[in-house]
């Protein structure tokens, strides 16, 4: 396999995300329906959290196993260290934009000048948009680890495991397009095809970046700290998300939606168990 092909392969693997967007411009639905899309997204980041913990621990726990003690201190730090950055980033960053929200008014009934004229546009943003950038955050972190993968795998001359990984991180993405799209459901203004479209190239897009790095540098410590840093994102977005179900008092709804989402992502992970990726 070419690099040129390999490349192509892995952007395609990244764009596939996109098939689950479109959702996201579904407008009129009712409660329940709202309630199953960010159950069926949360259960998606749930497994998506759990594939990225266990790809960041598994070269730590194979340094513990044949007792790298060197190899341990280096790796167990990025770990550690990178799920503190994803979470804490993240928990610091809504804690500031809601500071920033948090403009006082100019007088009885009247809006700060700076609510229409200062404020960034990230800050204009509704909540459930602003949970989907989130979230397109986190997916973009986990699929630049596994863009890390497909070149790596390329570039050891490893084409079966490349093709395999792509066929399923394809798979894979292609069920994360709703996973981002779930909070806006409940919105009465329907997304722009624009903002769509920067969502899926936030999500997508670090997966053709980590193939390009993986083929020409391949570093298993930067894997780590990447699906580490892609863990503590997740797992805030997750806590999110949770608590956005909850406000549906919907819990049967809740409950199969989120198992079903779980499923989905465990499904499209055997793809790649079954062909011994």
């Amino acid at each position: 396999m070419s690099k040129t092909q390999t490349l192509i392969l892995g952007a395609i693997a990244g764009l596939t995300i996109f098939l689950g967007l479109p959702l996201g411009r579904v407008g009129g639905a009712s409660p329940a329906m709202r309630a199953a899309l960010t159950a069926f997204a949360t259960g998606i980041l749930l497994f998506l959290l759990w594939d990225v913990l266990a790809h960041g621990v598994e070269p730590v726990e194979a340094a513990v196993e044949g007792h790298d003690w060197g190899r341990v201190a280096q790796l167990a730090p990025l770990l550690g260290g990178g799920l503190a950055v994803g979470l804490m980033s993240l928990v610091y960053y809504d804690r500031w934009m809601t500071g920033k929200r948090a403009t006082p008014l100019v007088g009885p009934g009247a809006a700060a000048v700076d609510e229409f004229s200062s404020r960034s546009w990230i800050e204009r943003l509704t909540p459930g948009r602003r949970l989907a950038l989130l979230i397109a955050t986190g997916i973009g972190l986990h699929n630049f680890g596994e863009g890390l993968a497909i070149g790596q795998a390329a570039a050891s001359d490893e084409v079966s495991l490349a093709l395999v990984l792509i066929i399923g991180f394809a798979l894979h993405n292609a069920t994360e397009g709703f996973g981002i799209v779930g909070p806006m459901s409940g919105e009465a203004e329907r997304p722009s095809w624009g903002y769509l479209a920067l969502l899926g190239l936030i999500g997508g897009g670090p997966t053709f970046v980590g193939t390009v790095i993986g083929q020409a540098w391949v570093s298993e410590a930067l894997q780590v700290a990447f699906f580490a840093v892609a863990a503590g994102s997740i797992l805030y977005v997750v806590i999110q998300l949770l608590d956005v179900c909850r406000r549906y008092a919907l819990p049967t709804v809740v409950a199969w939606w989120i198992l079903i989402g779980l499923l989905l992502g465990f499904a499209t992970d055997f793809v790649l168990v079954a062909a011994g990726a």
